[in-house]
């Protein structure tokens, strides 16, 4: 025995020692990130050979700026930084994402983690696949990119792959953003062009419209020394609206002048037309001694604008087929300050010198907002990651459920069920299949120590739901296993619902019926060999608070990523401990869940506060009969027999043995007295 188990455990330490883990090395003084990167990753991740400067931007989104001479090649941001992206172990999980002045992404290069999975699991090829399928993707647009087009390798690591999908989408979204290469919101069109005729652009609201007519001036200016003549003739007939869209310039100033006029604006600025005909003029003539045009007022809220002579450009007549006969043409750019997006008044203010003094005046106002045809859409955000991951998972989270809901039965009808052994029987290996071979291998629902100690972390760190929400499978089952500890113990998880477990048990199953002869461990050293499991335990738990990376080396005295995550899709020295555990469970049943799992320590601990004792014993267990404890699946009924509920994986077969007259001795001495099966 002692043997076996100095050879496990030197597998184990080959393993660990054999492979390496990249260093991932990121720091900086006072708290600022310093990139560690080389010059050639950064030249590899941007496909450039030429010399280039890198330099650190705190305004803003912090980042920094590749360029080559004046030209700026890339931006680059951290996720961790940016974003605050968080793994699955509850630790930092940081990628430098590159972006183009185009709003593209480049590349993106994982920096530093803490992940199980890319912890001795997933080479630096397979990351570097994971993320080329990112390179290039339009920020403007929705990702399409899929897990299935992916190697089988980097598909079974959702959770640390998924979080580094979310981090580097949103930390290139929010860079090209702080960078002015998207708008976050929705904006002016400025590609769409559409051929449309001056009544289409009316009628589409590109041109808010005014009229006062000579009589309602004339009413409005009463007691003007020259009075207004009254007629049915227009005093201001006023027509305004942003011509930035080229469906509206285009159509409405023709190419030359719509080209002259926008490639004139500054950064943030519009061009506003205002057209008028009729006896009053917009412009006037004082503009062209002050410089501004008084007559002229461009509001929205608290912004009052008055346009001067360096922000206008005149035009001369009306390209839009059907435009009317005008009077004047004025464009306009209009500051950053005025909003595009939001309502704009238009005014014009007519005077006349009074016969008292002073003058009398008339406002005409148009109200224009920019009609949602000539804007784009904003931007389509990304959903949270476990938003999408539950909504693409409906028929994962139906299984499991089903299976969830069947177990809590069996559980809840065991006195039932136990006396049909067959039943029982047949029950049992149908079940422990299906957790094998569609909750593990098929779902990838393995749960792990390393799941405790993340959860752990977060707690200390600063816990957040979405990281556990990402794998739906996972969630259902730690939530079931919460709520079943405290119902019948670790049983419920470890008997039923561990992949691994099921496959330890299965092949013993097979071991028997060929005739492999079991091991008989004595009492004594076998108690003692719980030590490791629990030891184990404790040990990841406390490594994991100093470093959290050798944390997971240790964590791998675990199979499960192994046997079940990654299907043996690893080194060898791996592939060849999870055998040797296999080996041993053919001759001792579920070696490994009763000498070596951290996980079932770790749910031993909190099965101390279980409600209900659902497992029977009678009197004579133990003293007159000790079936029970030689048949036990791990050990766990002492030679009193009484239950250790530590150890025990809820299997029920102590229950089928009892209530079994063809097996239970006590119930064969009552029948042979004519006292039945009570």
């Amino acid at each position: 025995m002692r043997p076996f188990l100095r050879s496990v455990l030197s597998l184990l330490i080959l393993a660990i020692a054999g492979l390496e883990m990249p260093s991932g090395a990121w720091a900086g003084p006072d708290g600022i990130p310093e990139l560690t990167l080389s010059e050639a990753q950064i030249g590899a991740m941007l496909g450039v050979h030429a010399p280039f400067s890198v330099t650190r931007v705190e305004d803003g989104v912090p980042g920094w700026t590749v360029a080559s001479g004046e030209r700026v090649i890339a931006y680059m941001a951290s996720t961790w930084e940016v974003a605050e992206s968080v793994g699955y172990s509850g630790r930092p999980l940081d990628v430098v994402v590159a972006i183009s002045p185009q709003a593209t992404i480049l590349g993106a290069i994982l920096l530093r983690h803490s992940e199980p999975v890319l912890t001795l699991g997933i080479s630096d090829e397979d990351i570097e696949t994971y993320v080329l399928q990112f390179r290039g993707h339009d920020l403007r647009r929705s990702f399409a990119g899929s897990q299935e087009a992916l190697p089988d390798v980097i598909s079974r690591a959702t959770v640390s792959t998924g979080v580094i999908r979310d981090g580097i989408l949103r930390t290139a979204r929010t860079l090209a953003a702080g960078r002015g290469l998207i708008s976050v919101g929705a904006g002016i069109d400025r590609l769409t062009y559409v051929e449309m005729g001056w009544e289409e652009l009316v009628k589409a609201g590109a041109l808010a419209e005014a009229r006062v007519t000579m009589a309602e001036a004339s009413v409005a200016l009463v007691g003007a020394k020259v009075p207004v003549e009254s007629g049915q003739g227009d005093f201001l007939h006023l027509w305004t609206g942003l011509v930035d869209p080229p469906s509206v310039g285009q159509n409405l100033l023709g190419q030359q002048v719509f080209t002259s006029a926008v490639g004139n604006l500054g950064l943030g600025e519009t061009a506003l037309v205002v057209i008028s005909s009729g006896l009053y003029s917009h412009r006037g003539t004082a503009w062209r001694r002050s410089g501004v045009f008084d007559r002229l007022t461009i509001t929205q809220g608290e912004t009052r604008f008055q346009p001067t002579e360096d922000r206008y450009h005149m035009v001369k007549r009306l390209r839009a087929d059907g435009a009317p006969e005008v009077k004047e043409i004025s464009l306009f750019r209009l500051p950053a300050t005025v909003d595009p997006l939001k309502p704009i008044r238009v005014e014009v203010r007519a005077t006349r010198p009074a016969e008292t003094g002073g003058e009398v005046a008339l406002q005409v106002g148009a109200d224009y907002v920019l009609p949602k045809f000539f804007q784009t859409s904003p931007p389509p955000e990304h959903s949270p990651l476990w938003i999408s991951a539950w909504r693409d998972s409906r028929a994962e989270i139906i299984l499991v459920s089903a299976m969830l809901s069947a177990l809590g039965l069996v559980m809840l009808a065991q006195e039932w069920l136990v006396r049909r052994p067959k039943l029982w029987r047949y029950g049992r290996i149908g079940f422990l299949s299906c957790t094998l071979l569609v909750l593990g291998w098929g779902l990838n629902g393995q749960l792990s120590v390393v799941q405790v100690v993340a959860f752990l972390q977060s707690l200390l760190g600063g816990f957040r739901w979405e990281t556990f929400l990402i794998e739906p499978v996972i969630f259902l089952l730690w939530g079931f296993v919460a709520l079943g500890v405290l119902f019948w113990g670790r049983g419920i998880y470890c008997g039923w619902l561990c992949p691994f477990g099921a496959l330890q048990e299965l092949l013993n199953d097979l071991a028997v019926r060929l005739g492999i002869r079991q091991i008989a461990v004595p009492q004594a050293l076998h108690e003692r060999l719980w030590i490791l499991k629990y030891t184990a335990f404790v040990a990841i738990v406390a490594l994991s608070f100093y470093s959290m990376h050798d944390a997971l080396v240790l964590a791998e005295v675990e199979p499960f990523k192994t046997a079940i995550s990654m299907r043996m899709m690893r080194a060898w020295p791996f592939v060849l401990f999870v055998v040797a555990l296999l080996v041993a469970g053919l001759f001792i049943e579920r070696f490994y869940c009763r000498y070596l799992c951290p996980l079932g320590a770790g749910l031993a601990i909190p099965s101390k506060l279980k409600i209900f004792d659902w497992l029977h014993r009678r009197p004579q267990c133990g003293r007159e009969c000790r079936m029970c404890e030689t048949k036990c699946t791990v050990g766990a009924i002492d030679s009193v027999g009484r239950i250790n509920p530590n150890e025990c994986v809820l299997c029920l077969r102590c229950q089928v043995i009892m209530n079994d007259s063809t097996q239970c001795p006590i119930l064969k001495r009552r029948a042979r007295s004519g006292g039945g099966n009570a």
